[in-house]
This record gives structure tokens, C-alpha cells and sequence, in this order.
């Protein structure tokens, strides 16, 4: 059935309930129908509406991810490098995310499957510890970089940053033996704009900014530019093909780290693509405001005449030390200038500094840090609120970070380990029965665990009781407290702590607690500070 609404035919089909009603009641019947016309008319979702005076300009694209991604991807780059080169909280946003992220490295630590390799505890830390050692052997040198300028660490911080500020970094993983290395492994960071079509070609179904994939999707190859297109002395139009994995061992020959957000996404975006405009805006309010100030820091004189061709100029008394020909008029301490007739003194105000100015500022940082998954105590590093409030902040700042740094575990490290390891047990520098026949097995060997810079605590003491209450309670070990408190490994630091205790023992030194309530406290203290104190034989 049709019906015309506001000069629009809308045509409604019946269903089963429509044809139930109109049989009981013909006019209920027709009714329901005219309205489920008029809903038809209004949509049922306002956001959808392309009629309402709100929605009514809002265009819209129905592209795929990459559609809608790869063709604004060279600008999208371009402003987010010049943000974080000079809008100071695009700097400080990465900044934030990648000391945190990253700080001074993620560590790898060996956690074979011991009851796979029926390895008994001795012969399995032995083993790991041969493993921990053969690994910073290449991974703290700058032999596993291909330019020989940085080590693992280093590479791990560059390669999230460009990921960050690029939206995608790509890292070749080339063999290249050499009698002055122990290992042939090496690493070569790509940058984003370097991987494109080549010669220019159009995307298409299974080739898109630079990739080309197999009917599912997965990557074959890799286009990549032989120098930097923003290069003019580089070699920018010639490309090199790189397979995505080896034809005959399936080795992983490049890393594509990004982080997908649609499905069918091939190239990743960059992190401040969300806010460019907003943090743009406000870099050029916090611009104007900065000059306002400035000059409102001049006093600047204006003189006010009603004599159309001006009369002569003032005249400087002496005891400012000026003449009567001295044209230049300063402002003195104390000094005192004769004006003409009809002339009077008026002075310019810009009204700077904005007594609003700061709030409108934090108001936008809070929407650029919700963005950017940042709280905003974390953006700006503005902690004057409660305990609480400055605690939950980190707290929530922390999950965010954790998670990017399991991604660049994932993406990253354990990619790069599994590369490594197999040339070393390949060489026979690390022994690994099995590695090579069972695939079961070979997963078992290649176990590891990454951990990174601990978050750090706002009151320390809080912090370690709680700490001791989880262990207390057994649902957590000394192992997971020792890297959430210092982001050290508790098995590397206990011997050391035998060995001091040791030392403190043989020394007569006992390491104990005060008590406020025995003895004699200083008064600077409150009695409750840990002292080393000579050791009398009567221990309590």
C-alpha cells in the first residue's frame, strides 16, 4: 500500500500482523499501516536521519577501511610530525605514551614449558639463564641493527614512537653473517611513507598502500621505496619487492607494526589523527594569548590631539636629561613631559593575561586526552587533586599502558626472540632437542615473558603493605609483585639479597625495624624508618 506524506510516496508492505488487524478492524488496519509509513518517513534512529536540521549536512562515507583510510594517509602523517615537532601537548602525549610504554626497554625473560620438555627446576633455570645470557649478548649490542646506532632496547623505542606519529612502522628482518658478529640477525626500521604501490599504481582488490595480499587477505609482499619519497637526493622512484615470509621455510622476513581497528584495515593511522584539528586550534589560541600577553607587558602611550595639523612636540623639562630638540621620547622614573593644548595621555590595555584562558585550555585537553586514551592528570602532568582522584587516574592511565605494551610485546619482541632463537639453536650455540622436528615442541622452547619499567607508586608505603597482603593471600607471588613495584626479576634479585644479608651478618650489622614505642626516637622521625644498627647478640 502507498501513501503520500509531505508530497513523498511512501509504500509499505503488509506482514502477517498488518493482515491479522485488518481483518478483525479495517480501519485499525489502515491506520497501523499510515503510521508505520510515517516511521518509515523519520527513520528509527535520529543519528540516521538525513532530514532533521541537525543531521540534514552531516555527509557521511560508506567506504571500507581502506578506502576510507589510504587515500588521506600522506596528510594525515604530515600533520601529526608537525604537531609533535612543535604543539607541545601532541609532543607531550606521545612523549607520555612512549616512556611509559616503553621507558628504558621491555626485558625479556626465558619461561620455557618445563613439563612439555620434562625438564626437572635445576636443569630448566639452567637452561633459561643460557638463554637470558646469549640473548643480551645480541640484544645490548648495536650489532642487531642494521645502521649499528642502536640495540633492541632502542629499537623497541623508536619503532612505537614512529608507530604513534606515523600510524604504521615496518621492520625487515634481514641475515647478513659476518665474522665480526656472533649472530647474523639483524633489524632495519622502515618508515610509513616508504611503503607504497609501486611505479604509482592504483590500489585494487588485493594490492593497497604498498601491500600486496592473497585472496584472503593475508600479506604476500611488500612494496618499499629504495629512499625517503620526501627525499630529493634519495632514489624515490625505484622500489624493491620484499616477501612477507620465506618460500621455503616460511620465515618471517618483515614486522608490520600497527594496530587494527577495522576489519580488512591494511595500513594502520596515525595516533593523533582523531585530534589534529583540535590540538591545531588550540596551539593557535595558546599562540594568540602568548603574543597578547606579550604585548600587554609594553606600556605603550598614545597622544590624543584636536589639532587637525598638530601643533609643535613636547618639550622635555631638563630634569629628565632631554633636549629641546630631542625627539625621541622615553618613558623615565619621575619624569615629567609639558604637553601641547588640547593634548591628553592615553594608554592601550589588551586586557591580557585571559582569566579564562586556563580553563577553556584544560576543558580541551580533557576531550584530546579521552581521545588519546589519557587521563587527564597524565596529559598535562596535573596532580592537584585528592589522593584518590590522582591514584585512579594512574590506575586507568596504567591499563592503557599495559596493553600497548602486550601489543608491542606481541607485535614486536616475541617475533623478533623467535627469530633470534632458532639462528642460535640453529648454530648450535643454545641447545634445544626437538626444536626443529615438532612444532608443539619448538613453542614450549621459544617461551618468554616481557616486562617493562614498573608504574611507579604515589605512597610507596600503601603500595608494599598491599603488596604483602596479595602475596599473604597467595593471589599473587613475589615474582609478579617484585616487577609491578621495581619491574626487576625477583629469581635474579634474591641471591643478592642472601648475599647482603650475608655481608650485614658478618659484619655484626642487623637489619631490623625501630619500633616507635621502645627505645629512644629521634624526633625529626616518627620512629616507624628502617636504621641498620650494631647487632648485640640479643635478636628479638
Amino acid at each position: 500500500m502507498e501513501f503520500r506524506i509531505r508530497g513523498q510516496k511512501i509504500k509499505v508492505e503488509e506482514n502477517i500482523v498488518d493482515r491479522a488487524v485488518s481483518y478483525f478492524s479495517p480501519q485499525r488496519g489502515a491506520q497501523r499501516l499510515k503510521a508505520r509509513a510515517v516511521l518509515a518517513l523519520a527513520g528509527a534512529y535520529h543519528g540516521a536521519s538525513k532530514r532533521r536540521r541537525a543531521t540534514a549536512e552531516w555527509s557521511t562515507s560508506p567506504g571500507d577501511a581502506d578506502t576510507d583510510i589510504i587515500a588521506e594517509l600522506p596528510a594525515l602523517r604530515e600533520r601529526s610530525r608537525d604537531l609533535i615537532r612543535n604543539n607541545p601537548l601532541a609532543a607531550g602525549a606521545v612523549n607520555t605514551k612512549v616512556t611509559s610504554v616503553v621507558g628504558t626497554g621491555l626485558q625479556m625473560r626465558a619461561r620455557i614449558d618445563r613439563n612439555i620438555l620434562g625438564l626437572d627446576e635445576a636443569s630448566a633455570d639452567a637452561w633459561e639463564a643460557r638463554a637470558e645470557a646469549e640473548w643480551r649478548l645480541w640484544a645490548n649490542s648495536t650489532d642487531c641493527d642494521v645502521e649499528r646506532t642502536l640495540n633492541f632496547t632502542q629499537i623497541q623505542d623508536l619503532g612505537f614512537r614512529s608507530t604513534l606519529e606515523n600510524g604504521d612502522t615496518f621492520v625487515l628482518t634481514p641475515m647478513r653473517p659476518d665474522s665480526t658478529r656472533v649472530y647474523g640477525l639483524q633489524l632495519q626500521l622502515i618508515e610509513a611513507d616508504r611503503v607504497c604501490n609501486a611505479n604509482s599504481a592504483q590500489d585494487s582488490d588485493t594490492l593497497a598502500g604498498g601491500i600486496l595480499k592473497n585472496e584472503f587477505g593475508a600479506p604476500e609482499k611488500y612494496h618499499i621505496l629504495k629512499g625517503h619519497p620526501g627525499n630529493p637526493y634519495a632514489k624515490n622512484n625505484e622500489w624493491m619487492e620484499v616477501p612477507a615470509f620465506g618460500p621455503k621455510t616460511g620465515r618471517r622476513n618483515v614486522l608490520h607494526l600497527f594496530r587494527k581497528i577495522r576489519i580488512g584495515q591494511t595500513r594502520g593511522v596515525p595516533d593523533l589523527a582523531p585530534v589534529i584539528e583540535a590540538l591545531k586550534q588550540l596551539g593557535r589560541y595558546t599562540d594568540s594569548e602568548l603574543a597578547a600577553t606579550v604585548i600587554s607587558s609594553f606600556f605603550t602611550v598614545f597622544i590624543k590631539s584636536e589639532h587637525p595639523g598638530g601643533l609643535e612636540p613636547m618639550r622635555p623639562r631638563d630634569d629628565i636629561g632631554g633636549s629641546a630638540t630631542d625627539e625621541d621620547y622615553k618613558m623615565g622614573s619621575g619624569a615629567i613631559l609639558d604637553l601641547n593644548p588640547n593634548e591628553s595621555i592615553e594608554t592601550a590595555n589588551p586586557g591580557r593575561p585571559n582569566d579564562a584562558f586556563d580553563s577553556f585550555v584544560l576543558a580541551i585537553s580533557r576531550q584530546i586526552g579521552a581521545a588519546l586514551e589519557l587521563p587527564f592528570e597524565i596529559l598535562v602532568k596535573h596532580f592537584t587533586a585528592s589522593y584518590s582522584a590522582s591514584r585512579a587516574a594512574l590506575l586507568e592511565a596504567w591499563r592503557f599502558f599495559m596493553g600497548r605494551r602486550k601489543w608491542l610485546a606481541d607485535i614486536l619482541c616475541r617475533p623478533v626472540y623467535e627469530l633470534w632463537m632458532t639462528e642460535a639453536v640453529a648454530a648450535g650455540r643454545i641447545p634445544a632437542p626437538g626444536f626443529f622436528a615438532d612444532p608443539l615442541i619448538r613453542m614450549a622452547w621459544l617461551g618468554s615473558e616481557w616486562t617493562g619499567p614498573a608504574k611507579g607508586q604515589i605512597d610507596e608505603k600503601k603500595e608494599i603493605e598491599a603488596a604483602k597482603e596479595r602475596v599473604a593471600m597467595t593471589v599473587s607471588t613475589l615474582s609478579e609483585e617484585t616487577a609491578a613495584i621495581t619491574g626487576g626479576d625477583w629469581e635474579q634479585k634474591f641471591p643478592q639479597v642472601i648475599k647482603e644479608r650475608g655481608m650485614l651478618k658478618d659484619a655484626g650489622i642487623n637489619l631490623q625495624s625501630k619500633p616507635a614505642t621502645k627505645g629512644k626516637v629521634d624526633e625529626k622521625t616518627d620512629g616507624d624508618d628502617e636504621e641498620l644498627v650494631p647487632d648485640n647478640g640479643n635478636e628479638e
